[in-house]
C-alpha cells in the first residue's frame, strides 16, 4: 500500500532536505510541502471535504513552522483530522518535549539531523495507527473527519462601538433558540461587556483557565456560568490588566475545549487584535467582521483585513464583513464595502434602529429583546445565513455529520428566504400596479387630446380670420387648418367655425382613445378658440 505524506516545514533548507529523504523512501507518495499553518489546515480541509479518502495518511510537522507554534498545530490537526497520524520532527528529543508532542497527539518524534531509518520507521508507525483508526471508524462516513465538535464564529468590530458585542449575543442566541447547546466566549480582555448585556455577575473568567495545562471538562465547567437563556458564558477578566496573562496558547486550548463540548461557539474578539483573538480568529470557522456605513469604519475594517493577511491569521475572501447601522439612504453601501475591503459580505444588513435596542440596554437584558425588532430579525437572518440554527444531529457527541437532504433544503429556503419574500411581495402588489398604470395612462391620452383639440381650434380660428379678410372661404380654411394640425389617429375630430360679431370662433370635438390612439369609445373634449376680425365686418 502507497503511504501517502503531506510534509509542513516552514524552511526552504529543511523542506529541501526532508523531500529529498521522502523520495527515497518505499512505497510511499509524498506531496509537495506547505509553508504554514494556515496552508496545511486550509489543504486538509479542502481534501477531507472532497473524501475521507483523499486525506493523506502521516503529516509530518517541522519544529520551525509558522505561525502556529508547532505543537499548538499538531493538536489542531489531531482535534480536526483524527484520522491523520501526526509526526513532529524537532531537534529536542529529550522526554519534555516527547511527553508534550504525546500530549499534542503527535505519533512520534523524529529527531534533527534527519536519518532514513528513523523517519522511515516512524513514518510506517504513523500510516499503520492512520489505517486502524479509519477501518475503526468507518469508511463510509467522512462527515466525521470536517472538524471536531461545533462551529466557532468570531464576531470583531473594525473599530470600537460598530456592535460586535450586541452581534456576538444575539448570534448565540438565535443558535441557542434552534436547540443548538451554545458557548458564548468574551475575548474582548480589557473592555468585554457581554456580562453587562446579559445582566450576570460571575467572579470566574478566562484567565482562570490561564494557568491550567490540560482543560479537561471539569475544569471548565467550573469557569463557565450557564445562563438563563441556556448559554454558556466564558467572560472577560473583570480586570483589564490580567488580559495579558491569556496568550495564544490559553485562545487556543479554550477554544477547542468548548468545541468540544457545544454545537456552536461564538467568540466576541472586540476591536482590538491580539495574540489570543488572532488565535481565534484564525481556527474560526466563520469569522465575521462588523463595520457601520461610515468611511472611518470602512477603512478601518480594510486595515484589519490587510493585517490578518499580512501575518498570515485569516484571508480577505475568507471573511465575512457585517454591516450594522444599515440604511437605504447612506452613501456607503455594502456592495462598496465588498469592493473596498475585498471580503464577501453578509446578506443580512442590520438596520439603524438603536431605539429598539436602548431599553434592553440599559435593563442589561439583551436576551428580552422583542422578537419584533428589526435588529433582532437582521441579526437572527445572520444566524441563518451561517448555518447557526441549523438543529444538532441526533445522538450529540459534539461530531460534526453530513447535512440530510431534508437540512440542505431548509438551508436553501433559508438562504433565498430575502429574495423569496421579495418576490411574493411583488407578485402581490403586481395587479394593483398594474391598475394604476392604466388609470395613469388613460389619464395621459385624456390630456394629450385636450391638448390637441385646444391647438387645433386656436390654428382653425386664425385660418378662418385670415380668409375672411381676404374674402376667401373662411368656414373652409377653418376646416382645413383644423384638419392639418389633428394627428392621424384624431382626424375624425368634428370641426366648425362661426362668426360672432367681429369674431371668428372655431369649435373641434375630439374623440379620447381608450388605451391606444384610434379606439375609441365615444369619449370627447371640446377645444375652443377664438380670433378678432381685422377691419368692419359687413
Amino acid at each position: 500500500m502507497t503511504i501517502r505524506i503531506l510534509p509542513a516545514v516552514g524552511d526552504i533548507d529543511s523542506a529541501r532536505a526532508l523531500t529529498t529523504l521522502l523520495s527515497q523512501l518505499a512505497d510511499t507518495e509524498p506531496a509537495p510541502p506547505v509553508a504554514d499553518s494556515t496552508a496545511l489546515l486550509d489543504t486538509l480541509a479542502r481534501l477531507a471535504a472532497e473524501s475521507l479518502d483523499e486525506l493523506p495518511e502521516v503529516v509530518l510537522v517541522h519544529e520551525r513552522i509558522g505561525p502556529v507554534p508547532a505543537l499548538d498545530l499538531v493538536r489542531d490537526v489531531v482535534l480536526r483530522f483524527p484520522a491523520v497520524g501526526v509526526v513532529l520532527i524537532t531537534a529536542d528529543t529529550g522526554s519534555g518535549v516527547l511527553t508534550a508532542a504525546m500530549d499534542s497527539g503527535a505519533r512520534g518524534i523524529v529527531g534533527l539531523p534527519l536519518g532514513y531509518d528513523t523517519l522511515a520507521e516512524r513514518v510506517q508507525a504513523a500510516a499503520a495507527w492512520s489505517l486502524g483508526m479509519r477501518r475503526h471508524l468507518g469508511s463510509g462516513t467522512p462527515e466525521l473527519y470536517t472538524g471536531p465538535g461545533g462551529t466557532v464564529v468570531t464576531v470583531t468590530g473594525a473599530k470600537g462601538g460598530v456592535g460586535a458585542t450586541v452581534t456576538a449575543v444575539q448570534l448565540a442566541l438565535a443558535a441557542r433558540a434552534s436547540g443548538r447547546t451554545v458557548a458564548l466566549l468574551d475575548l474582548d480582555l480589557q473592555s468585554g461587556d457581554v456580562a453587562s448585556y446579559l445582566d450576570v455577575q460571575f467572579r470566574r473568567s478566562v484567565v482562570d483557565l490561564a494557568g491550567i495545562a490540560d482543560i479537561n471538562p471539569r475544569v471548565l465547567q467550573d469557569a463557565v456560568y450557564i445562563h438563563d437563556s441556556g448559554i454558556g458564558l466564558l467572560l472577560a477578566p473583570g480586570e483589564g490588566e490580567r488580559g495579558e496573562e491569556v496568550t495564544d496558547r490559553v485562545a487556543r486550548q479554550v477554544v477547542a475545549a468548548l468545541r468540544s463540548r457545544h454545537d456552536v461557539v461564538v467568540v466576541d474578539c472586540g476591536s482590538q487584535m491580539n495574540s489570543a483573538t488572532a488565535a481565534a480568529v484564525e481556527m474560526a470557522d466563520q469569522a465575521l467582521l462588523l463595520v457601520t456605513p461610515d468611511v472611518i469604519a470602512v477603512r478601518a475594517a480594510k486595515r484589519m483585513v490587510r493585517m490578518w493577511d499580512r501575518l498570515q491569521i485569516r484571508k480577505a475572501e475568507e471573511t465575512t464583513t457585517v454591516v450594522n447601522r444599515h440604511s437605504r439612504g447612506a452613501e456607503i453601501q455594502p456592495s462598496l464595502v465588498e469592493r473596498v475591503t475585498g471580503t464577501k459580505v453578509a446578506r443580512s444588513a442590520v438596520p439603524a434602529a438603536f431605539k429598539e435596542l436602548q431599553s434592553v440596554v440599559d435593563a442589561g437584558r439583551l436576551q428580552d429583546l422583542d422578537a419584533r425588532s428589526t435588529v433582532k430579525q437582521a441579526l437572527w437572518a445572520l444566524a441563518g445565513e451561517l448555518d447557526l440554527v441549523v438543529p444538532a444531529p441526533e445522538g450529540g457527541g459534539g461530531r460534526r455529520r453530513k447535512p440530510s437532504p431534508e437540512r440542505g433544503a431548509l438551508a436553501l429556503r433559508r438562504k433565498g428566504g430575502d429574495r423569496g419574500a421579495v418576490t411574493l411581495e411583488f407578485a402581490g402588489m403586481f395587479p394593483l400596479l398594474l391598475v394604476v398604470m392604466t388609470i395613469l395612462w388613460q389619464c395621459v391620452l385624456y390630456g394629450y387630446t385636450w391638448s390637441l383639440a385646444g391647438n387645433a381650434a386656436d390654428e382653425a380660428a386664425r385660418a378662418a380670420t385670415a380668409a375672411y379678410a381676404v374674402q376667401g372661404d373662411a368656414p373652409g380654411a377653418c376646416q382645413a387648418a383644423g384638419q392639418e394640425h389633428l394627428p392621424d389617429a384624431w382626424q375624425d375630430a368634428d370641426i366648425a367655425c362661426t362668426l360672432e360679431g367681429s369674431v371668428w370662433k372655431a369649435r373641434v370635438r375630439a374623440e379620447v382613445p381608450l388605451f391606444f390612439p384610434g379606439f375609441d369609445v365615444n369619449w370627447q373634449v371640446d377645444g375652443e378658440a377664438g380670433a378678432a376680425v381685422e377691419g368692419d365686418v359687413e
